[in-house]
């Protein structure tokens, strides 16, 4: 190893160094954090107690209806008169029993509390957590969904009142059509907002209407919106936490606009987005699931804000977002919405025709396109026959590389005419001194283009081919296929694969050993090592071979904790790349292609004038300028 390669690692060291120290949070930022993690510890202690009240008290109290539990008695119970006095026409709402009732069709579990009326939890039935657990979007009193209006010179918060449920057994019964269920708070005679939900069969969707009867009197006619919150805390689904973290965010579609979502990589801890124009639907996604608020027209405003949450083992983020709700004081006001709680599979949401899709990370424009119209088509037609994923990507690594093989094909031919040019490089560089570096390049790139090579052949195919890579490295980590789907030793295709847990953690690169990465570092080297044998340009830039054997090893610790397949795809890939280069070789004349050079050599330099100057000479013939007369 010479001195360039020396300094050159010792300059990314000293980078890696410099970054961590000027990224690490200040003593203030710190104390920050301190007290985040401090309010959480808080909560959840405060949530366990709650829990633990609720199941004292359900062993002692029997269900008041069939599929719904009393779980706890409203400790804030108090007179009529003192309700009034609160909360006005709605002090019917402000004391009662919380009950939860149970809607269910064969993909979805939804739990709907009477407090607040809110969904309080839902339940994907066909899929399971990484650790074999159900898998529950979100769960608990942490969960916030409800209106704040001004009424009768009130503040109401509809999540603190108790709604009236149906107790129809046929309406919540699945077998029956569409389970449905009807949830009122009550403000006076004839007079209340009622919370409707019906699921459809073998749907994600849940239809959620919102209804305002007779409260036109009741509620101020100054604003044409009212504020509706909706908050959650996002659990972890998936092994590989770094992973979900980063496709894990806050999505928002403007009305009759494009799809917005706050930065899933971001540094901060907590970002915030205010949107004072309409918005269609409000999504809180995850890396494989999504739930998403969606208005059948649009809603006045939002404001949107995620905030990390770092020391929690449980829980990723909290997602918050403040809705307008369109009013208008009318007898009866009806408006239309939905709740999509489901899976990030980009077929399914694409049938909605609402732009849902985009919460499927594809990448930006091109590697959208290519994802979009190439990748997902062949994977899909793929899955239609063969349901062993490691099998598909075989084969779907195939079929790109034989789509790629042209240029291949040319990269290999333009490597060859460069090694058979060597000598006449090396030759060069004997005539001219180091120091007349710009006489040397010249006389190089004129023999270059006496025998027709150009320099870049050999690099303009791989360019080329990024694309295509850096769409798998989009495709994969976000395919929900792929989601517990195992392969060799791998047991999740959509995370990392470990055949040795470290005992401590090794800094970018993790607490484990993914043998697919160790697999893909191994055959890039491999690759690039017969490459640079045939490239007679690492011998005029000895320190360049060093920095480019740099580039696996950094890719091996970035992609350590991402998705096996991806490493699967990226060693499958090299593979067949130097299978391929092994096969042309076999074909590939030496002996003729070196005679075809040098008589190219041997011929006199055509003095080929560019497109560029003919169209500049035909205008200036044109408007009767004649062209100087050569000497």
């Amino acid at each position: 190893m010479d001195k360039n390669t020396i300094l050159g690692l010792l300059i990314i060291a000293g980078l890696l160094i410099g970054y961590s120290l000027f990224t690490k949070p200040s003593r203030e930022e710190q104390a920050g954090l301190q007290r985040v993690r401090d309010s959480v510890a808080l909560a959840e202690q405060i949530k366990l107690q709650q829990q633990q009240t609720q199941q004292a008290e359900q062993a002692q109290n029997q269900p008041v209806i069939e599929d719904a539990l009393v779980t706890s008695q409203d400790t804030r119970a108090k007179s009529l008169e003192e309700n009034r006095a609160v909360y006005g026409a709605f002090a019917e709402g402000a004391s009662g029993s919380e009950e939860y009732i149970t809607l269910e069709n064969d993909k979805i579990k939804l739990k709907i509390s009477t407090l607040g009326g809110r969904p309080y939890t839902v339940e994907l039935k066909e899929y399971l957590t990484y650790d074999t657990l159900p898998l529950i979007l979100f769960d608990g009193d942490s969960t916030v969904f409800g209106m704040t209006f001004f009424a009768q010179n009130r503040t109401i918060n509809t999540n603190e009142l108790f709604f009236t449920p149906s107790v129809d057994q046929a309406q919540l019964d699945a077998s029956n059509g569409s389970p449905s269920l009807s949830m009122r708070l009550p403000a006076g005679d004839d007079r209340f907002i009622e919370y409707y939900y019906a699921l459809e069969p073998g749907s994600y969707m849940v239809e959620f209407k919102l209804r305002f009867v007779n409260m036109a009197d009741l509620l101020s006619s100054n604003n044409n919106f009212i504020d509706m919150s909706w908050n959650i805390y996002v659990p972890q689904q998936e092994k590989g936490r770094m992973n979900e973290l980063n496709y894990t965010s806050i999505f928002l579609k403007h009305f009759q606009d494009e799809v917005e979502r706050l930065s899933m990589r971001s540094k901060k801890d907590v970002q915030e987005k205010d949107v004072p124009t309409k918005v269609r639907w409000i999504a809180f996604k995850q890396q494989f699931f999504s739930s998403v608020f969606i208005a059948e027209e649009s809603f006045s405003n939002a404001t949107v804000r995620s905030t990390k949450l770092e020391e929690d083992p449980k829980y990723l983020y909290t997602f918050e977002s403040q809705i307008g709700i369109p009013y208008v004081p009318e007898a009866e006001l009806v408006l239309n919405y939905r709740f999509y709680f489901g899976p990030n599979h980009y077929n399914t949401l694409k049938t909605f025709d609402l732009e849902m899709q985009d919460l499927v990370g594809l990448g930006g424009m091109f590697s959208r396109v290519i994802n979009k119209y190439a990748i997902i088509p062949v994977f899909n037609f793929l899955n239609r026959f063969i349901d062993n994923y490691g099998l598909i990507i075989l084969l779907l690594t195939i079929v790109i590389k034989l789509v790629l093989f042209p240029l291949t094909y040319r990269s290999y031919m333009s490597m060859a005419k460069m090694r058979l040019l060597k000598p006449d490089i090396d030759a060069i560089n004997a005539k001219i001194p180091k120091d007349k570096s710009m006489e040397r390049q010249q006389a190089t790139m004129g023999l270059y283009k006496k025998a027709g090579v150009s320099p870049l052949g050999g690099c303009l195919p791989v360019v080329l081919q990024m694309p295509i890579l850096i769409s798998m490295f989009r495709f994969f980590p976000t395919s929900i296929e792929l989601r517990q789907q195992s392969f060799l030793w791998a047991h999740d295709l959509s995370t990392y694969d470990s055949i040795l847990d470290l005992p401590f953690t090794i800094p970018m690169y993790g607490d484990h050993i993914s043998l697919f990465t160790l697999l893909m570092t191994a055959s890039t080297i491999l690759t690039m090592k017969i490459s640079n044998q045939a490239n007679m340009s690492q011998s005029q830039m000895p320190g360049m071979k060093g920095m480019m054997y740099m580039m696996p090893v950094m890719f091996m610790f970035m992609l350590n904790n991402w998705s096996s397949a991806l490493t699967y795809y990226y060693f499958l890939a090299n593979i067949i790349t130097f299978g391929q280069n092994q096969l042309v070789k076999q074909f590939v004349d030496e002996d003729a292609l070196r005679a075809k050079l040098t008589s190219n050599k041997k011929k006199p330099a055509a003095k080929k004038k560019s497109s560029f100057q003919k169209r500049l000479e035909d205008m200036a013939k044109q408007r009767g300028v004649k062209p100087p007369k050569k000497k």
